[in-house]
């Protein structure tokens, strides 16, 4: 198991956290002005990302952004699967508000949280959300870009963004749809209403619940499932799970060939088959 860090600067600024949801005072202090805002477990099969800035609930700004692009560049070159998780009990309450008060409509343009978010929902291995506390605005976009998001009695999601005047734009009001359904999506974005783990997890948000202590054991437990299974098939099964439904069922005829033609599927299935003579 190696670890590695990728550094940044701090940028002092709050989270989106409505004044109703009541998220326990960010810890002053415990940050130095260069301290990385991602600490990264590289392992063989997995890397996991702790999202690590808890003198501000683990707040979205640009250099944490910066950091995610340059871990997606990571593993984009060579794939494994990602758990995304927060420190502190918190996964993240948001993006950075004193950086959004001072971006122009240039700034909206560009996708900045956006961009980043849909090249970590794009990667060619599955990306877990480990969810502990609060994930909010931006970081509940964050955990929506997952493909599996998994949580603990203390989760709280919610889009507060029409309250600060600007929408949730960086993938709630396409991506929450398609996992929780049109109406259901509707009512959290327009009332900014913010659910519990049991709402999330009868909704469909959440695939399961587990005591915060467990909760990264249960992640690797998903991860060791699929690292058990073939890794191209796996990506190419993300593929199909993305492509619009315009290109099915071609796109799934696609690329079964490029399958069907393996030596992996050739070595597994002959495998299987002389267990099954057991």
């Amino acid at each position: 198991m190696s670890e590695s860090s990728l550094t940044g600067a701090t940028v002092t600024g709050t989270s989106e956290v409505p004044e109703r949801a009541e998220v326990p005072e960010p810890v002053e202090g415990t940050a130095t002005p260069d301290a990385p805002r991602l600490r990264i477990d590289a392992r063989d099969d997995r890397v996991v990302a702790t999202l690590d800035r808890p003198d501000r609930r683990n707040a979205i700004d640009q250099v944490m952004v910066d950091e995610l692009h340059a871990l997606c560049a990571e593993l984009e070159e060579r794939p494994r699967t990602l758990i995304l998780t927060g420190a502190g009990g918190i996964f993240a309450a948001g993006a950075d508000i004193a950086q959004l008060r001072e971006r122009t409509g240039d700034d909206a343009r560009r996708g900045i949280n956006a961009t980043v978010f849909d090249r970590i929902r794009h990667l060619p291995m599955p990306v877990i959300a480990a969810v502990d506390g609060y994930a909010l605005g931006g970081g509940a976009e964050l955990a929506y870009a997952a493909d599996i998001r998994l949580g603990t009695p203390r989760v709280r999601f919610g889009n507060p963004e029409p309250g600060l005047g600007i929408i949730a734009a960086a993938g709630a009001a396409w991506r929450l749809p398609e996992i929780v359904g049109h109406a259901r999506a509707s009512e959290l974005l327009l009332t900014t209403r913010v659910i519990d783990a049991d709402e999330a997890l009868a909704w469909g948000l959440l695939s399961s619940v587990h005591e915060p202590d467990a909760l990264l054991a249960a992640a690797h437990a998903i991860v060791d499932r699929i690292a058990a299974n073939s890794v191209r098939a796996t990506i190419l099964t993300k593929r199909a799970l993305l492509a619009p439904r315009t290109e099915h069922p071609a796109i799934d005829g696609e690329l079964q060939a490029e399958l069907f033609d393996s030596a992996d599927k050739r070595t597994r299935m002959s495998a299987f088959l002389e267990r099954k003579k057991k």
